[in-house]
């Protein structure tokens, strides 16, 4: 099927990157792993290493948006991140941009549903957070690849 995809998704901090992958047909993001992010070219070599293994073909990163949309010093942060890692990415890996506005919020909200608090969900919210950003990047390609006339059920 054409419309299958393999993507991961990244939630930049400069301490630790949460990454999340999708399935192999582009449909539910799960997490991966959370990479240190104190030196950035490891991180960064790091992440192209995953992108190669998984035979990724988009990644998803999150920009930390003000609440207008406007952008400030943190996605500056990770724009300088990503020139680190796009000469590292294989050819033809599409790099996308996605507003990860309360991400981080909608993880940590899902997590104390599980039963998690802050104090025990810090080694995996970054995880969570990747993974909010993917699955909302692949929802929302998912609609747009709908044929006209049907709806998403």
């Amino acid at each position: 099927m054409s419309d299958w995809v393999r993507a991961l998704g990244i939630d930049y901090g400069t301490a630790r990157i949460g990454v999340a992958v999708s399935d192999d047909i582009g449909l539910l993001a799960h997490p991966l792993e959370t990479v240190p992010g104190g030196d950035s070219e490891k991180a960064a070599a790091r992440i192209a290493e995953l992108v190669r293994l998984r035979r990724i073909e988009h990644l998803v990163v999150g920009l930390p948006l003000h609440l207008r949309g406007e952008e400030g010093a943190a996605v500056a942060r990770v724009r300088t991140f990503l020139e680190t890692l796009r000469p590292l990415l294989p050819e033809g890996v599409g790099v996308h941009e996605v507003d990860e506005h309360r991400t981080t919020v909608s993880a940590m909200e899902k997590l104390h549903a599980a039963g998690r608090n802050a104090k025990n969900a810090k080694g995996i919210i970054d995880m969570a957070a990747a993974v909010e950003i993917l699955q909302g990047w692949l929802d929302q390609r998912a609609g747009e690849s709908l044929p006209s006339g049907e709806e998403d059920w």
